[in-house]
């Protein structure tokens, strides 16, 4: 799913920009899960349905991109040209798309770590 990414940064730092985004929403998602399916499903299959669903929403739109550079048939530079302009930061988006993918995972983690403790706690 794309999201305005105007406001982003290039390379590195738009990159870990997404990253920060794709944590949060991987974060709520396993909150989500942890508190819908507390008692049916173990924490892995929490964490995994998390992931899957983070990294749809938060990386979808540059990994297709990512996909579409590379092994789409361009026909013509007139189209390359009309698929780079509709892509923010061309150059870093194999960055941002590793940043997202990592960055579900480390909300997924930390959301874990803060929900044990929060158990633990009580």
């Amino acid at each position: 799913m794309h999201y305005d990414q105007s406001w982003m940064g290039y390379g590195w730092i738009g990159g870990l920009q997404a990253g920060l985004i794709a944590a949060v929403a991987g974060a709520l998602l396993f909150l989500l899960f942890r508190w819908r399916t507390r008692e049916a499903w173990s924490h892995g299959a929490q964490m995994a349905w998390s992931y899957v669903l983070g990294a749809a929403l938060a990386a979808s739109g540059d990994l297709s991109d990512l996909f579409y550079f590379n092994y789409a048939r361009l026909q013509s530079l007139q189209l390359l040209r009309a698929k780079l302009a509709e892509v923010h930061d061309p150059d870093g988006l194999g960055t941002r798309v590793l940043c997202e993918l990592a960055g579900v995972a480390v909300g997924i983690g930390a959301a874990w770590l803060a929900s044990e403790w929060a158990a633990r706690r009580r």
